[in-house]
């Protein structure tokens, strides 16, 4: 697999200046960074992102994040190992990144609203919205796996 283009090495235009200060916000806004890791990883399985899976897996590990909640993230609803905010942040997640199907049904925000607050759902969104631009970004420029390296303090962009 070659790389298309290179945006790593572009980071100094515009568009990127930008999608790195949604970046820069949803990691300050106060959310749990294992947290948004977990969402990360999540929207990246459903979108088939393998160069996100590897930064994202990476950072949570930096973060303290265990490998059977990693492994077992893409059965989450089967498994004991991720709390009742945790679960209803990855059922958001699903729901966003899977819009074109679900529309986000009312149900899943209403389930959501019970473990966040308006702006922490408004966050959560923005996270999600971040990631699944990121998706999109790796994937169509076909951005090479295993080549991410975490930076020391794991709030690294997208």
């Amino acid at each position: 697999m070659k790389m298309r283009i290179d945006y790593h090495a572009r980071f100094g235009e515009e568009p990127l200046q930008a999608m790195l200060a949604l970046e820069k916000y949803v990691h300050k806004c106060g959310l749990d960074a294992k947290l948004l890791e977990l969402v990360k990883m999540r929207a990246s399985q459903i979108n088939g992102c393998a160069y996100c899976l590897d930064m994202h897996s990476k950072d949570a590990r930096a973060l303290g994040e265990t490998e059977q909640r990693l492994y077992a993230l893409n059965a989450w609803r089967e498994t004991p190992f991720y709390s009742e905010r945790e679960r209803a942040a990855l059922e958001w997640t699903e729901a966003v990144t899977l819009v074109s199907r679900t529309h986000v049904p009312d149900e899943v925000y209403e389930q959501v609203r019970k473990h966040f607050s308006e702006k922490e759902l408004l966050d959560l969104t923005f996270a999600v919205v971040a990631i699944n631009s990121w998706n999109r970004l790796a994937i169509s420029l076909r951005a090479i796996p295993g080549t991410y390296q975490p930076r020391k303090s794991s709030a690294a962009a997208s």
